[in-house]
């Protein structure tokens, strides 16, 4: 956990929002596009100090898990999702190695990555998107549910999971964002996906367009991850908003947790 939350301490979200997206928020586990049920950094509880960029506290956790002169592993990034993840993930790179953690850049192939690392199959670290979410269970189900496919870290946790199965009982909207809430401050605390920032997406279109919305798939993402406008030249109406999606680092090092660690820069 020490080294979890000493990778968490050594990013600067901030910074990598400045220096590649444009704009955006640091998230939490449910990506702040979300907004009824995606809880601020400052509301995370407990578990907030972890987002604070803090150099000299990422150093002094990894001496205290044992790391005193830092350590060596590997950071997996896909060329398939456009060159602002590359240009993250080198940022990446930089953020850890500042803190002592020298990390190997290994660039895939889109296929390959889908089929090895995404797959859950890779050593290291990996920098990836979270997916986009339209509602809060999936990308809560799919980063900590101990028979997910897409739990990268192989996250078992028994208070999480009661949390979760806890969550799918509730029969009143108020309870279930309650529940939510005490995920996501969970969360933040263990640090099993080091969550970096939601992106945000600007659209532009005529007044008279109506019923009309952003289709917030991996296509905005590749052509630029932090803005899109629309087609027309001169446009009369623009509407914003978060992107459902997050950023992470998935995978921290294997000696860090039991088993293996997957987090999300």
């Amino acid at each position: 956990m020490r080294v979890r939350r000493a990778i968490s301490h050594a990013i600067d979200r901030q910074g990598l929002i400045e220096a590649v997206w444009g704009r955006g928020e640091p998230t939490p586990a449910v990506a702040r596009g979300l907004v009824e049920w995606s809880l601020s950094i400052d509301q995370l509880g407990a578990g907030a100090k972890y987002y604070q960029y803090d150099p000299k506290e990422a150093r002094r956790l990894l001496a205290e898990a044992g790391y005193p002169n830092g350590l060596k592993t590997q950071l997996t990034a896909t060329t398939g999702l456009g060159r602002d993840l590359i240009d993250d993930a080198q940022l990446v790179q930089h953020y850890l190695k500042d803190v002592g953690i020298e990390v190997e850049l290994k660039l895939q192939e889109f296929g390959a990555y889908m089929a090895t690392t995404f797959a859950a199959s890779t050593k290291g670290m990996v920098r990836s998107p979270f997916g986009i979410a339209w509602e809060p269970d999936s990308p809560l189900y799919r980063a900590y549910g101990p028979d997910s496919a897409t739990n990268l870290s192989h996250v078992n946790d028994p208070k999480l999971t009661a949390m979760l199965k806890e969550h799918g009982a509730q029969r009143t909207r108020r309870h279930a964002r309650n529940f939510i809430f005490d995920i996501q401050r969970y969360a933040a605390e263990q640090q099993y996906y080091v969550y970096t920032n939601a992106v945000m997406i600007t659209g532009s279109w005529h007044p008279y367009v109506k019923n009309y919305a952003l289709n917030l798939n991996l296509r905005l993402w590749q052509s630029r991850g932090s803005t899109v406008a629309g087609p027309v030249d001169a446009p009369q109406a623009r509407r914003e908003g978060w992107a459902r999606w997050q950023g992470g680092v998935v995978g921290a090092v294997r000696a860090a947790t039991t088993g293996r660690v997957t987090q999300a820069l």
